[in-house]
């Protein structure tokens, strides 16, 4: 199957890009906005709403293949790109992919992504990484139409993978009004919760960490409250975003000791914190992670730790695996940029005996969500993200129905 045509249209993400480094320092709300002066190059305000352009691949048979590029919401730190632009993208493509993609041969996945990762480093050394993300995922459903395969089944096969028809488990994220989606997290009977945007060291962490503390024991109270009965068992993740560094001024000993509390506060329920610290580099962050990872053994802590800052490409992810920086791996998806580097990310975690999270952020869309879904479904993360938005709603619904859709048609042998 060939691609005949291809079209690019601007759109929307599904939240908004912030400025981290400039909210790490509590500047001032006003109602849903952040007042102040940016601090990370391209920004033009604190928060701006995320973008996204879709990748259209008009199949030679009619039907028509879509990815959707997208950017993280934390664009432009943690060692991350910039966050694109929709419109210059847009004009990028037209004038220079559109003419390489029209007539490439999409029945393979594996094969269309190479191809088009080379054709296009060839002319642009720095092509976007949003770029790539939104184009494999369009030769991924091109793959699946072209076969009549799920895009499941595609990467099984080309990879190589059993595929097994159960599901993955669920990570919903929050946004600030925690307490109403923790409530709507408990109901839906999410695997992993809350998340709880902990960006804001003074008001969310607190001078001694006293906010962040009496969050996870309101979060353990209302799951113990809400749940009916013993057998839903939660994992508390929250993401700290590297404000443990400001708080505790970089003392690993004060942060295990503190981390330790907030496990007595967890308990009974397992609990995982993202990005404890921010090094400020890769280098730095791996040794600190690391340094971390092994104070809180020493100290028989049982609180897992998850690396995502300074942890963007395939091979960062494989350092950190290696150096057994961390219990479990974000593979940010949208960060690696194509597919099959994400892919190859989630199969080198399980080589390496560390918990994947498959991720990526609120900002993405519906169609980058459901494609993520037949990855994981694939290759077996720990846990997936539930995305896009802020809302709860929204994300766990489009993740979980294209997941049940995906394993009833498993069930039945779709394509075959």
């Amino acid at each position: 199957m060939r691609v005949s045509d291809v079209l690019f249209s601007k759109g929307l993400g599904g939240f908004f890009f912030d400025d981290q480094s400039a909210i790490r320092e509590s500047p001032p709300k006003d109602g849903f906005l952040y007042r102040g002066t940016p601090k990370t190059p391209g920004y033009s305000r604190l928060r701006e709403p995320s973008e996204s352009v879709s990748v259209m691949l008009i199949l030679e048979d009619g039907q028509v293949a879509i990815g959707d590029c997208c950017a993280v919401q934390y664009s432009g730190v943690g060692g991350r790109e910039p966050f694109f632009r929709g419109g210059a993208l847009v004009s990028w493509a037209d004038r220079d992919a559109r003419s390489r993609l029209v007539g490439l041969e999409c029945s393979s996945f594996r094969e269309s992504s190479n191809f088009v990762r080379s054709a296009f480093s060839s002319i642009r050394g720095d092509v976007p990484k949003a770029f790539l993300y939104g184009i494999t995922q369009a030769l991924l459903d091109a793959a699946a139409r072209s076969t009549g395969l799920t895009m499941a089944e595609v990467i099984a096969q080309e990879y190589s993978l059993p595929l097994i028809p159960s599901p993955i488990r669920l990570y919903a994220q929050s946004g600030d009004d925690w307490e109403t989606n923790v409530d709507k997290m408990i109901l839906k009977r999410v695997d992993v919760l809350p998340h709880g945007l902990v960006n804001d060291p003074k008001r969310k962490v607190g001078a001694r960490g006293e906010i962040l503390r009496s969050l996870v024991a309101s979060v353990r109270k209302r799951v113990l409250q809400l749940r009916g009965d013993s057998s839903y068992q939660p994992e508390l993740h929250f993401d700290v975003y590297g404000t443990l560094s400001c708080v505790f001024r970089n003392d690993l000993e004060s942060i295990a000791d503190y981390l330790g509390t907030l496990e007595d506060e967890a308990s009974p329920f397992v609990l995982r914190i993202e990005a404890p610290i921010d090094a400020g580099s890769l280098e730095a962050q791996l040794d600190g992670m690391s340094a971390l990872r092994r104070l809180m053994r020493r100290k028989g802590l049982r609180t897992e730790i998850v690396v995502d800052e300074w942890c963007n490409s395939l091979g960062e992810i494989k350092m950190f695996c290696d150096a057994g920086a961390a219990d479990m791996v974000q593979v940010k998806m949208p960060d690696l940029g194509a597919l099959d580097d994400s892919i190859s990310a989630l199969l080198y975690c399980h080589a390496k005996g560390v918990k994947a999270l498959q991720g990526g952020s609120c900002t993405e869309t519906d169609i980058s969500a459901r494609v993520s879904v037949h990855i994981a479904l694939a290759c077996r993360p720990y846990q997936l993200l539930a995305k896009p938005g802020m809302g709860v709603d929204e994300g766990v619904m489009i993740v979980r129905n294209e997941m049940e859709r995906a394993l009833a048609l498993l069930g039945r042998g779709a394509g075959g």
